[in-house]
């Protein structure tokens, strides 16, 4: 497989996920073996609550009142034994990442950090429902001494500009992801970039109840995606694509 260079700003990524699990440890208050348990059971748990509370209508609430800490595991084993991916998406937010980022739904903020290391990026806006992410994204940087270029909130802002779009793991946990991108499509400046993927499946054995699988609601999106954005080359071996306005 191809190794691409990598900027020498996200170097440190590659050696230890940018701290990770120290963070978590820290955070949470736990000590490795009690992290590496919880880090193998929790996830198994975030099934289970989805399977028995996930409502479509509800998907708020479900993300800032319900998850909590669960999702920290949930997303920590994500992208501990996800680091190669996880280093190919940071890899594309350094390519092209700048000015004004919107981390939309930013989980427990690796790429918000990755985009707060860009020297061409001026501010990270990180979004996310769950007040414990937040809680812990400002925990990591502060850690990391990056606390100044990243702001919090817990909607995506109306009426304002951004660069750059980053949105990774979130549209298929939407009931409308169309309504979504056409929310993009607006609040990107003309040479801006989106940067996203998406998981519109259940799992063979409904391992994530809470993805979208509607097949009407999901040919709505790429019926959109293909009208308002044009995708933007990139040589990176990940299901994470770049898109810019299309002109119409």
């Amino acid at each position: 497989m191809v190794k691409f260079p990598t900027p020498v700003f996200l170097s440190n990524y590659l050696q230890n996920t940018f701290n990770l699990k120290e963070h978590l440890q820290e955070f949470l208050h736990l000590d490795p073996s009690a992290l590496e348990m919880q880090l193998e059971t929790k996830q198994q748990e975030m099934i289970d609550l989805g399977n028995k509370d996930f409502d479509w209508d509800q998907v708020s609430s479900f993300y800032s009142d319900k998850v909590g800490e669960l999702y920290l595991f949930e997303l920590g084993a994500w992208h501990l034994t996800s680091h190669e991916y996880i280093s190919d998406t940071l890899r594309l937010i350094a390519d092209k990442a700048q000015g004004r980022v919107l981390d939309f739904g930013g989980g427990i903020g690796t790429h918000t950090l990755g985009a707060a290391l860009c020297p061409q990026v001026e501010q990270v806006i990180y979004c996310d429902l769950n007040p414990v992410n937040t809680d812990f994204v400002k925990y990591r940087a502060e850690k990391m001494g990056l606390e100044h270029r990243i702001v919090y909130y817990s909607q995506m802002p109306d009426d304002e500009k951004f660069d750059t779009i980053l949105s990774f793991d979130v549209i298929e946990h939407l009931p409308n992801p169309s309504q979504q991108l056409l929310k993009f499509h607006q609040a990107l400046t003309s040479q801006g970039k989106v940067i996203l993927n998406w998981y519109f499946f259940k799992g063979f054995n409904q391992e994530y109840p809470f993805h979208l699988d509607d097949p009407q609601v999901i040919d709505l999106f790429f019926e959109t995606l293909n009208k308002h954005f044009l995708e933007v080359f990139h040589p990176y071996h990940i299901t994470t694509r770049c898109y810019r306005q299309a002109i119409v």
